[in-house]
């Protein structure tokens, strides 16, 4: 169970305001063990005379910490970074938006989840197939090859699908594999869950799931070449329009 008290504690030691924080990682994609980290992602606010001034800013800030001996990795972007990485289809920022593991949100952030649809698109599939060969090439690099390596592939692969399909947002991979129903996805969750961080996988299995990614690689870009979304995200007005409104917040309430 996440003790999102401990997280929101972590949360408070932010430099900046913050316009929401969740939780990423293994705990959002259903599969942590007990041994797990915390990864805390979102969005932040810079001071009027830092994000426009000359000197360097902190567009991102990224902070390692143990709390009560629980492991903690928090990263956010200043939100005028966070709003671009959203133009310009980045799936990590899609799930830190809408998946529902969220530690502190705010008004601003359900008007930025309104607004955030307008930014999904077909080329979305580009990260997903991307971040898959990476994470397929990181599996097979280890020695021996880790279910958690193994796990984060089928993760992304099992993401990208449907989102190219309906534009649904989903990293759990249980609840992903309702649809999919691939059994040997909740017996490596069963694993992993239930062992260590760095459990690794028995040998004689990897020729069989070195088939399923291909095959699922093979998927999620058919899926990308049929689908139906957009283009072009058609959200930079109101991106821009929520932006300037934010800016202008934060100064009222540093005054």
């Amino acid at each position: 169970m996440i003790d999102y008290q401990v997280l929101r504690t972590e949360v408070e030691r932010h430099p900046y305001p913050v316009l929401f924080t969740t939780v990423s990682g293994a705990h959002l994609y259903g599969f942590p063990s007990p041994d797990s980290d915390y990864d805390i992602r979102g969005a932040h606010i810079l001071p009027l005379q830092e994000a426009v001034g000359l000197l360097p800013k902190q567009e991102t800030v990224s902070i390692s910490d143990v709390q009560q001996g629980v492991e903690l990795d928090l990263v956010t972007h200043d939100v005028h970074k966070f709003f671009l990485m959203l133009l310009k289809r980045n799936g990590y920022v899609l799930e830190q938006l809408y998946l529902p593991l969220v530690i502190t949100s705010s008004d601003e952030r359900e008007e930025l989840k309104r607004i955030g649809l307008s930014c999904i698109t077909r080329h979305h599939s580009h990260h997903y197939l991307g971040f898959a060969n990476t994470q397929y090439k990181l599996f097979l690099k280890d020695s021996p090859p880790r279910v958690k390596s193994l796990l984060y592939v089928y993760r992304v692969l099992l993401t990208g699908i449907p989102l190219m399909r309906s534009g649904r947002i989903e990293a759990n991979l249980a609840v992903l594999n309702e649809d999919f129903k691939l059994p040997y996805i909740n017996d490596l969750v069963a694993h992993k869950i239930s062992t260590a961080e760095q459990v690794t996988l028995e040998f004689p299995a990897i020729e069989f799931h070195m088939t399923e990614i291909s095959r699922l690689l093979g998927e999620l870009g058919r899926s990308a070449a049929l689908s139906r979304l957009p283009e072009e995200p058609s959200a930079q007005r109101d991106l821009h329009d929520l932006l300037v409104r934010i800016r202008r917040s934060n100064e009222s309430r540093r005054q």
